[in-house]
């Protein structure tokens, strides 16, 4: 039975997880993307949280076996959740001033992090999916390149208004630029 849960980690790029969420993830074991290759041996869960990965690319480009794995685990049915960051770190690539730079391709979407696109997505959200709701906060500069997709469900601010926030899911993949408030 595959029950332990497996969270990304490092210092800017995976950083932003509420500890409330890491206490209910009891037993969770940690990897840095950056640097190295999970196992998904015995993984129910694989939780992707917020941070910066535009600021790392590089590194995150260069540990292909990583995003490879990621790849694989989610094509064959893996159980995802994935925040902001995490949701970028999933899409087929993030546009710098720089260039483009390949992420897993788990998501046919790109994410711009170009100067001239960055605009504060800012505000509570709140969401329902399969009859369970989810609670918030979103919080980024990074836009979707081109038109925002569709979401699977409607996303609302705080004073109840709908949001321009998607929601995805792809197999056994749940994705946002919403940081869930959640206990497992």
């Amino acid at each position: 039975m595959k029950s332990a849960y497996l969270i990304a980690r490092n210092q800017e790029s995976f950083s932003f997880i509420y500890q409330e969420t890491i206490d209910s993830f009891a037993g969770a074991r940690f990897f840095d993307p950056e640097h190295d290759v999970p196992s998904f041996e015995d993984v129910g869960l694989l939780y992707l949280p917020g941070g910066y990965p535009e600021k790392h690319l590089e590194a995150l480009v260069n540990n292909e076996a990583c995003r490879k794995a990621i790849r694989d685990y989610a094509e064959g049915g893996g159980r995802i959740i994935a925040e902001c960051g995490g949701m970028m770190y999933l899409c087929q690539s993030i546009v710098t001033d720089d260039g483009a730079y390949a992420m897993c391709g788990v998501l046919p979407y790109r994410i711009t992090a170009r100067e001239r696109d960055r605009k504060l997505s800012l505000g509570y959200r709140r969401f329902v999916l399969d009859g369970k709701e989810y609670r918030g906060h979103e919080f980024h500069y990074t836009q979707f390149l081109g038109e925002v997709p569709p979401s699977v469900t409607q996303v609302y601010n705080a004073k109840g208004e709908a949001v321009n926030t998607p929601v995805f899911r792809y197999k056994n993949v749940l994705a946002s630029y919403t940081h869930l408030y959640f206990e497992v």
